[in-house]
C-alpha cells in the first residue's frame, strides 16, 4: 500500500508539501505530471494535473527519492505546490483515484523507517519530541537524542549482557565443564560495571522527562492572597478569574509557559482554608496534591497577614518559594524568623519586584537542568524498562553466587530484553501504536 499526507501545516502559507511513500510512488508522480521522473533528489519545476485529465491544479517542485535511499527506505516523493487548501485538497482527491493509495496515518511515514531499520526507536520519539519542541532546551535535548547518544549508551550496555549471557548459557549447555577463573571474574566484572551505570542513569532527578512534558510550578497559598493575579500576571493574559470573593477558584488552572527557553507548566489551586464546603474541599483537596507533584512551589501570602497555619509551615520546604504579595499595604518590617525563608516581596498590583521573583524562579530552574547534559531518559517508557533491567540484574547477580545458572540465565534474557526494547531491538509492536499516534499526520 502506497501512503501519502500534507507533511507541512495546514492553512494558507506559501509552500505545502505533500509526502508520498510505497511503491505506486513513481505511478503517482507521472500520472499527475504527465513526464518521466526527475534525477533522484534533484528538484524539477513540474505542471502537476488532475489524474486522467488535462485540468492545471498548481505548478510546483517534484523531488523522488528512489528506495531504499528514502526517509522511510520505501520508493518515496515529496510534490511542494502553494499552500493553498484548495490545491492541497484537489492533490489529495487526485492521488486518492491511483489504485493501493491512501492517506497516511499519524506517524506513519516515520513508522515505516523504523520498521524498514533506517531509524532505531528512540530516534522515532526523537523526532516526535523535536516537531513538538516549543523551548530551545527541549529542541536540544531532542536533537542529542537524534544523534544516537542515548541509542549508542543502551546498545552498548546491552551488548555487554549478551557476552555475559553466551558465558552462561557455555555453562549450561556444557555443565560438566568448568569455566575458566578469568571467564568468571567477567561476568562479575561486567555485570557489576552495567549494573553500575544503570543505577547512574536512573538517579536523574526525572529531568529528562521534566525537559520534555514540563517543570512544574504550583501556585499556592490562603484564599484571596493574589495566586490567580499572579498566574494571570506570569501569563500576560487573564488565564484566572480574579475576584475578591474568597474562594473563587475551585479547581486546578493551568497553563504552560516559556520561562527563559525552560518550558513551565504553572498550576493556580484552590485557596487552602477550613471549609464546610463539599466542592471547596475537593479543590484544597486537589491543591495539596498538586503540591506534591510539584517541581517548585509558590507560595503566595498577603503582607498583612503573615500567621501560616500548619498546612501552609509544612509546604514551606527547600522546593518553595515564599511569595509575600501586597507589598503596599505592609505597615512595618516583616519578622526576622520570615527572613531566613527563601522569599520575595512583591506587589502584582502595582507591579512591584516581580522581576526579582521572576529571577528566582529562573535560578531555580537552572539548579533542576545544571545536569542535563548527562540525561538519557526522555520517557516514562524508558524509565520502567531500565527499572525492568535493573532488577532482572540484581536477581541474576544473587542466583550467579549460588551458582544456579538456569535460572540466573532467564533474568539475564529479561534484562537484555528490557533494554532492547528502548531502542527497538526486540519484538516492540506492542508500544509502537501509542508511541506512533502521537506524531501529526505526514510525519
Amino acid at each position: 500500500m502506497t501512503i501519502y499526507a500534507l507533511s507541512t501545516g495546514p492553512g494558507i502559507s506559501g509552500i505545502a508539501v505533500i509526502r508520498i511513500s510505497g511503491e505506486e510512488a513513481s505511478k503517482v508522480l507521472t500520472l499527475l505530471t504527465s513526464k518521466p521522473l526527475p534525477k533522484p533528489r534533484v528538484a524539477a519545476l513540474r505542471k502537476i494535473n488532475k489524474i486522467n485529465t488535462s485540468e492545471l491544479i498548481d505548478e510546483g517542485i517534484i523531488l523522488w527519492f528512489p528506495g531504499p535511499e528514502s526517509y522511510t527506505g520505501e520508493d518515496m516523493a515529496e510534490i511542494q505546490v502553494h499552500g493553498s487548501k484548495a490545491v492541497v485538497d484537489a492533490l489529495h482527491k487526485s492521488i486518492s483515484k491511483i489504485e493501493n493509495c491512501r492517506l497516511a496515518e499519524p506517524g506513519e511515514f516515520t513508522k515505516l523507517a523504523f520498521q524498514n531499520g533506517k531509524i532505531n526507536l528512540l530516534k522515532a520519539e526523537s523526532v516526535a519530541d523535536l516537531i513538538s519542541s516549543e523551548t530551545e532546551i527541549q529542541r536540544q535535548q531532542a536533537i542529542k537524542i537524534m544523534n544516537g547518544k542515548s541509542a549508542n549508551r543502551f546498545n552498548f550496555l546491552r551488548e555487554k549482557l549478551l557476552k555475559i549471557l553466551a558465558h552462561v548459557e557455555a555453562k549450561i549447555d556444557f555443565p560438566d565443564e568448568d569455566l575458566p577463573k578469568d571467564i568468571l571474574n567477567e561476568i562479575k566484572k561486567s555485570s557489576d560495571e552495567v549494573l553500575k551505570n544503570l543505577e547512574k542513569i536512573l538517579d536523574d532527578q526525572k529531568v529528562g522527562e521534566k525537559i520534555r512534558e514540563g517543570f512544574k510550578i504550583a501556585i499556592l497559598g490562603p484564599t484571596n492572597a493574589g495566586k490567580s493575579s499572579l498566574l494571570n500576571h506570569l501569563s500576560n493574559r487573564d488565564v484566572a478569574i480574579v475576584s475578591e470573593i474568597a474562594g473563587t477558584t475551585r479547581d486546578v488552572i493551568e497553563t504552560h509557559l516559556n520561562i527563559d527557553g525552560y518550558p513551565v507548566i504553572v498550576s493556580d489551586t484552590a485557596g487552602i482554608r477550613e471549609s464546610k464546603d463539599e466542592i471547596e474541599k475537593k479543590g484544597i483537596k486537589l491543591s495539596l496534591n498538586r503540591a506534591e507533584e510539584a517541581d517548585l512551589k509558590l507560595i503566595v501570602v498577603e503582607a498583612k497577614n503573615l500567621n501560616f497555619t500548619d498546612v501552609l509551615k509544612g509546604l514551606l520546604d527547600e522546593n518553595a518559594i515564599l511569595v509575600i504579595n501586597k507589598l503596599d499595604l505592609l505597615k512595618k518590617d516583616i519578622d526576622p524568623e520570615i527572613k531566613k525563608i527563601n522569599h520575595v516581596l512583591i506587589s502584582i498590583k502595582d507591579n512591584l519586584n516581580i522581576d526579582a521573583l521572576i529571577l528566582k524562579i529562573k535560578n531555580s530552574l537552572k539548579n533542576k537542568f545544571i545536569t542535563s547534559e548527562d540525561i538519557l531518559i526522555t520517557r516514562e517508557r524508558h524509565r520502567q524498562h531500565l527499572e525492568q533491567c535493573l532488577n532482572h540484574l540484581k536477581n541474576f547477580n544473587q542466583k550467579k553466587e549460588i551458582e544456579d545458572f538456569d535460572k540466573a540465565a532467564e533474568d539475564l534474557r529479561l534484562a537484555t530484553r528490557h533494554l532492547g526494547m528502548i531502542v527497538g531491538k526486540v519484538d516492540v509492536e506492542e508500544i509502537l501504536g501509542s508511541i506512533f499516534n502521537d506524531f501529526c499526520i505526514g510525519k
